[in-house]
């Protein structure tokens, strides 16, 4: 790993942050970055784990400690599991791949977005690890179909089915930046919005060395070949998961299936209800509706609907080991991360992808020395202070 990936350089995730904006043109680094609307909900996701205090327990001896855990089956050497982040090949060439592989390095799960670059069988190949998929119906049922068979062929273990995207939420900074404009390939659109790539020529080269605007491998459509990267939330609107869906796909796929965009209780117990294994609780990273709580604090209301009748995992705002530490004190089995690691991928490709999973499992080891406890299964709500009114919700 490059020197300038390791500290003084490089310390956290904010760290990785700031070398992602300096590589990338505006448009790549706005699309990891930004969220919707306000972008209230994306701040709020951070904040929120700073609402939650530790409890220590000192003058306790913990040489050692056991991130092990398993979700779903999968075995997992931190409870950290990479989140599907769609067009991860325009942050860096063979982006999905680069991430798949680093994640699978580190021996913990990656997943692959639907709206991925990469073929599904070659990121599969690229890793050493656990591979989930992450489905979007985009193209229609038969596409949906067929990609499940080629991912069950190629050897993905879990599929993780995402609820929370009937359109595609308003992302200002990509209608600022010029998305629209950029997807029409016309150069009179496209003019004013092409110096933001001159000016990142690193970048620029590896782009068009790598192909230049890519499709969407893993969604064919019957008779007309790979969807064009073009208007993804038109055809995100046209193709909305609902919960009768999970029955066909429940069919299709006899593996381990993950309901991810839960924000309520009664969303969890339906979860439960349409035989889904896991759910996240997750309301995309604050990408899609604007203005919901974060998930952390959604979190003990989701928990309390479902029991211990379905693994429960988190994503939002995960930034440093301690944010995964306070998730699993609240009960998540584990987290899933996105921004954390595409910050990385931005920066510097699949090295960085690894320095930023470094830096969350350091992070993890350090507080659960901190706290006195010597596995993240041993974690629970007795070594944190919750606000009480996050307690305070009762399910019927």
């Amino acid at each position: 790993m490059s020197r300038s990936l390791q500290p003084p350089y490089v310390i956290n995730i904010e760290d990785l942050l700031r070398a992602a904006r300096r590589r990338l043109p505006r448009v790549i680094f706005d699309y990891i970055d930004g969220g919707a609307e306000a972008e209230l909900t994306l701040r709020a996701n951070c904040r929120a784990f700073e609402a939650v205090t530790f409890r220590p327990r000192c003058a306790v001896a913990t040489s050692t400690c056991d991130l092990r855990t398993t979700v779903v089956g999968t075995p997992l050497s931190m409870p950290l599991i990479l989140a599907p982040v769609g067009s991860s090949r325009l942050i860096h060439p063979r982006g999905e791949e680069a991430a798949a592989r680093a994640a699978g390095a580190a021996g913990i799960a990656y997943t692959l977005s639907t709206l991925s670059g990469c073929r599904l069988e070659d990121v599969a190949g690229a890793s050493h690890g656990s591979v989930w998929y992450q489905l979007y119906l985009v193209g229609g049922r038969d596409c949906a179909l067929s990609a499940i068979e080629r991912a069950r062929t190629a050897g993905f273990s879990a599929l993780v089915v995402t609820i929370d995207t009937p359109v595609s939420g308003l992302r200002e900074r990509d209608l600022r930046n010029g998305v629209k404009e950029l997807l029409t390939r016309k150069l009179g659109p496209m003019l004013p919005f092409l110096n933001q790539f001159m000016t990142k020529p690193r970048w620029l080269a590896g782009f068009l060395a790598d192909g230049g605007l890519m499709k969407f491998p893993n969604v064919v459509v019957p008779g007309e070949g790979p969807m064009l990267y073009a208007d993804v939330g038109t055809a995100l609107e046209q193709s909305m998961v609902s919960w009768p869906d999970l029955h066909w796909i429940r069919e299709a796929w006899r593996g381990p299936i993950v309901v991810k965009g839960v924000h309520t209780g009664d969303d969890a117990r339906r979860a439960v209800d349409a035989g889904a294994n896991a759910l996240v609780v997750s309301n995309h990273g604050g990408r899609q509706l604007d203005g919901v709580a974060p998930t952390l604090r959604v979190l003990p209301e989701v928990l309390a609907s479902v029991g211990d009748r379905i693994e429960v995992l988190l994503d939002g705002g995960i930034r440093r080991g301690s944010d995964i530490a306070k998730a699993l004190c609240l009960g998540a089995r584990a987290v899933l991360a996105g921004r954390a690691y595409a910050y990385g991928l931005g920066a510097a490709g699949g090295s960085g992808v690894a320095r930023s999973i470094e830096i969350l499992r350091i992070d993890l080891i350090r507080t659960l020395k901190l706290l006195g406890c010597a596995s993240t299964t041993e974690l629970d709500r007795s070594y944190v202070d919750v606000p009480a009114d996050w307690l305070a919700t009762t399910v019927a």
